[in-house]
């Protein structure tokens, strides 16, 4: 099925008499007839639910469909992207092993790599998204176990180039993980690159509401752990904890996916409320068409930025001028996103007067929903960062974010417009490079 139809109809498949729409399977707890039937299931010998800790058919229904619309064989959805991609990575890596990633990346998870990780024993090691292969190569050690990157960063709007870091992970016995949650899977499927696992939060575009919090992880089931079992003993070795059970060598290319749900989920229980899941998928029905209109969105204003005299620079790869132009060509040729970057001639007082003249745009937290809202990373979500660790994450001070929603563009551009013209009278010159 095309993408657009696997929206609205994957991932749940009523029989004779079942409900159209996918039910709410509000229920911890399922019944069996007999325990030998219960304990086949805690043996990972038999497929079922007996506790939604572990497993819930409306979860798993959900996940079907953005495993499906990704192009991986499984999925499991998380209760947060910030769980997604721990999860991802704690899913291979112990204390003493270490992971390279993309310096530009959200600020939350950049400080989960840098900071949380380290404290549980796994280091990371930061490099820039346009750093060369040479550079890149350096930054990986003996104990490497995965190299991670966002199709288009959070809040700095690079484009990575996924076939690059591909090739690099590849060529060290590594998956490459990919966090595709700005670009969406209508946009961009990283596997098509050569990726290996891809993370979303499914709380930005996939709902599109800002309604639930959520994330998800997809795995293509393309690498071959088998090949680097010594690196990988978590999935190629027998599991104490299920009975001697190899995961590679029980479940195939299942084995990533099944590994975290028999011991991530069943340790550490990160797992989404039924009734939120009810809601993303209600968000996924509609996400084939929200994208090309943010897409278009977030164009024109774009434009209309990029030709204002008090702005200094905007970031979005749509702009022929964009350093990402090209790469966005490569991987993202229908549109990239409605999130772009900019920053105002002045200082960071002048952004945040700029945001507070602002009516119809909402100063939020949150990010790629249907409504136009804004963030000044440097106070707000990177606040935790130094000046250093925020250059490194490519966040200027005067970085503005704008999540362009879904609104007509004519009344976007007109808040934008007057919010503007608040502000003291346009600065000399000009200068519409791109950052």
């Amino acid at each position: 099925m095309k993408k657009s139809t696997l929206c609205v109809q994957g991932g749940w498949e009523p029989k004779n008499g079942e409900p159209r729409v996918l039910p709410i399977i509000q229920s911890t707890t399922f019944k069996y007839d007999n325990s030998e039937e219960m304990a086949m299931l805690f043996d990972l010998k038999k497929e079922g639910y007996f506790y939604s800790r572990l497993q819930n058919p409306t979860n798993d229904a959900v996940a079907r469909k953005i495993a499906a619309l990704e192009g991986g064989v499984g999925a499991v959805l998380t209760s947060s992207g910030q769980a997604a991609n721990f999860y991802a990575i704690f899913n291979l890596c112990e204390a003493g092993d270490h992971i390279v990633a993309s310096s530009e990346i959200y600020g939350g998870t950049f400080n989960l790599f840098g900071v949380t990780l380290k404290k549980l024993g796994i280091s990371c090691t930061f490099v820039a998204p346009d750093a060369d292969e040479e550079e890149l190569q350096a930054a990986f050690q003996p104990n490497t176990k995965a190299l991670f990157g966002e199709t288009i960063s959070n809040p700095s709007c690079a484009v990575l180039d996924i076939e690059k870091f591909a090739r690099l992970a590849h060529r060290n016995g590594v998956p490459l993980i990919v966090d595709n949650t700005f670009a969406t899977p209508i946009n961009c499927n990283p596997f098509r690159w050569g990726c290996d696992i891809v993370t979303h939060s499914t709380t930005k575009y996939m709902d599109g509401h800002a309604a639930a919090v959520g994330g998800v992880v997809v795995d293509s089931g393309n690498f071959n752990w088998e090949a680097h079992a010594e690196r990988y003993p978590g999935l190629c070795t027998p599991d104490a904890s299920y009975h001697g059970i190899a995961y590679t060598q029980t479940f195939g290319k299942m084995a990533y996916i099944t590994k975290m749900v028999a011991q991530l989920m069943r340790d550490l229980g990160s797992i989404p409320a039924p009734q939120n899941s009810f809601l993303l998928n209600l968000g996924l029905e509609t996400l084939h068409l929200r994208m090309p209109q943010h897409c278009r969105n977030a164009q024109a204003v774009a434009e209309f930025l990029q030709a204002h005299p008090r702005v200094a620079w905007v970031r979005y790869s749509g702009l022929k001028e964009d350093v990402n132009y090209e790469k966005a060509q490569k991987y993202l040729p229908n549109g990239s996103c409605g999130v772009l970057s900019f920053g105002l001639k002045g200082n960071r007082e002048t952004a945040i007067k700029w945001m507070d003249a602002l009516k119809l745009i909402a100063i939020v937290t949150h990010v790629a929903d249907a409504r136009t809202c804004v963030l000044h990373p440097a106070s707000h979500t990177h606040r935790q960062l130094s000046d250093e660790q925020l250059r490194e994450a490519g966040v200027a001070p005067d970085l503005i974010r704008l999540s362009v929603g879904i609104e007509d563009p004519e009344d976007i551009l007109a808040d934008i417009r007057q919010a503007l013209d608040t502000l003291e009278t346009p600065l000399a010159g000009r200068n519409l490079t791109c950052k």
